[in-house]
């Protein structure tokens, strides 16, 4: 049984998803949701899917040991960052090599780094004119949005796209690629 670890910091509809994929698995499940954000949504979801939660402040992550002894505690396999924001510190890095993945709300290397996720993201791109946006899945590293590529998948922009309306495509090759993503991972 691999046992995956979703760290989340808003409101969970990837954790969601991700969770639901796997509910009937043998071989696969979420066993525990990490939250920098105590009110952040994912908590709740967390709860409605009788997923253990955990959260932790910047000290815990970052001048501790704790977030690593609470994965290892429950023998976590493999971690997935579903909307978190926080750069991943060293020794989280260490201990999980190539088994922390990211999902990025467009096709790294463009609209990545320090300060670019959700909306932030989605107006880029409608500001950029491009024709096409879309999802990267990839390795992470000590960097933001900068490990190996697993996976893209491509949307086509509209000229009368709104960032609203990009956010929504993106969400569905969201919920449709992550899941099948980390399942051929593991």
């Amino acid at each position: 049984m691999k046992k995956i670890a979703i760290f989340a910091s808003g409101n969970g509809s990837n954790a969601q998803n991700i969770s639901d994929y796997f509910a009937d698995n043998e071989n696969i499940m979420i066993a525990l949701i990490l939250s920098n954000s105590k009110d952040a949504y994912v908590m709740e979801r967390a709860k409605k899917l009788k997923i253990p939660a955990v959260y932790f402040d910047k000290k815990d992550f970052y001048l501790t040991e704790n977030v690593l002894n609470k994965l290892q505690s429950f023998q976590i396999d493999f971690i997935v960052l579903a909307g978190f924001l926080w750069l991943i510190p060293q020794n989280l890095i260490k201990n999980f090599p190539n088994r922390i993945i990211n999902i990025h709300p467009a096709l790294l290397p463009k609209y990545g780094g320090k300060g670019m996720f959700g909306m932030r993201v989605h107006e880029a791109v409608k500001e950029s004119g491009d024709a096409e946006t879309g999802i990267t899945i990839h390795f992470v590293n000590d960097k933001y949005d900068d490990g190996e590529v697993i996976f893209q998948a491509k949307v086509k922009v509209e000229t009368n796209d709104s960032p609203e309306d990009i956010a929504n495509k993106i969400h569905k090759l969201e919920y449709k690629h992550f899941p099948r993503v980390i399942e051929g991972l593991l």
